[in-house]
């Protein structure tokens, strides 16, 4: 009975592809009893039976002088299609020339038998060759599915840590008495902004979505602050300022402390984003004063975004503002200067970032730069 072949629910077939009737008989006697035998008379018919049992053939026996056309034309083809490395070839010949058996090997056969062959030495070399790669094979398909375990664990181990951080981004957002919707709505302006405007130019998907995750951290620092000033209804003392803005330094701290965010992709952006969302264009932020593009383009669009949602959400210190209200305010410098191209892009994004706050919202005249 021929074997099965673990890959294919039909047994392993040789192809034979010779000329004579003879050689036909003598192979097919040395495989029949563990594989399919196939049979072609010349190259044309070998091609069309590749093309018809290529899943299924596991070692091709060729001839090299044919009618119609030569066993190296046939090689020709099977080469530019990559055949000779998926299915072990091998090269039949009466022909002693050097040339030929040069270029049989550069077209990728496995091995050269010359005429007269001895049958059983044929037998072993096709067979030990047919083993080799079936077991490649095998291994190929080992390391495939181990690869897909691995990677499969690796997305569960970085969603479970974004989804610890953004729990702890939410928690603190409870605790200074707001919902937990502004964490997700800075997520999705940043996305927005790096996927649909000029801002995002240059950056994979990939690192669209690992800052759209670290702009989630960006207050994460705030777990250092007293309830007291966190929760202040009123405005704060210069003091109790001076306090509020050390979460920016705490949450990098804080940030670098958890060493299992140091593998996640977001964490660099994060670690920015954590530290510099209070720096402004002029320079007349903190903690560090940077100014213009000393300060990263993820760090200017969570900013930007942060300020935004807090004019408009109500807040234990004020009530919300109307979008254009917001709007005058942030071109105006009431909350800091912007890069002129960020505002930019943010007032042509406004329309789809209101959909956050108004699912009904209607088309706003947006105030001008």
């Amino acid at each position: 009975m021929p074997t099965s072949n673990p890959f294919h629910t039909t047994p392993a077939t040789v192809l034979i592809i010779d000329d004579s009737p003879v050689i036909h008989t003598i192979l097919k006697s040395l495989f029949e009893d563990t594989h399919n035998v196939e049979h072609a008379y010349d190259g044309v018919e070998g091609l069309l039976k590749i093309t018809e049992l290529s899943s299924d053939i596991c070692a091709i026996l060729l001839d090299v002088m044919m009618p119609r056309m030569s066993g190296i034309d046939v090689l020709k083809k099977l080469h530019a299609l990559g055949i000779p490395h998926q299915i072990p070839i091998f090269l039949i010949t009466s022909e002693n020339s050097s040339s030929t058996t040069k270029d049989a090997y550069d077209l990728g056969v496995m091995d050269v038998i010359n005429k007269p062959f001895v049958p059983y030495v044929v037998k072993r070399r096709v067979n030990s060759v047919i083993e080799l790669f079936q077991t490649k094979k095998q291994l190929r398909h080992v390391i495939s599915l181990q690869t897909s375990k691995l990677e499969s664990q690796s997305r569960t181990i970085v969603e479970l840590n974004y989804g610890i951080v953004e729990s702890l981004a939410t928690a603190i957002e409870f605790r200074s008495v707001m919902c937990g919707e502004h964490v997700r709505r800075i997520h999705d302006i940043t996305y927005h902004l790096l996927r649909h405007t000029i801002l995002g130019e240059g950056f994979s998907q990939s690192e669209i979505d690992a800052i759209s995750m670290a702009a989630i951290m960006h207050d994460v620092g705030k777990i250092s602050i007293p309830d007291s000033i966190l929760n202040k209804p009123g405005k704060l003392t210069p003091e109790e300022f001076e306090i509020m803005k050390t979460h920016t330094t705490q949450g990098a701290t804080l940030l670098e402390s958890i060493p299992q965010m140091h593998h996640l992709q977001a964490y660099t952006y994060a670690l920015d984003i954590v530290r510099h969302h209070h720096e402004r264009w002029d320079g007349n932020g903190y903690p560090d004063g940077l100014k213009g593009n000393e300060i990263s383009i993820w760090s200017q669009i969570v900013s930007i975004a942060d300020v935004y949602d807090a004019l408009i959400s109500k807040r234990v210190y004020k009530e919300a503002f109307d979008s254009r209200t917001a709007l005058t305010m942030i071109l105006d410098g009431q909350c800091g200067a912007f890069n002129p191209d960020l505002l930019k892009c943010f007032l042509e994004a406004v329309p789809e970032i209101n959909k956050l706050y108004f699912p009904r919202h209607e088309p706003l005249s947006k105030p001008k730069i």
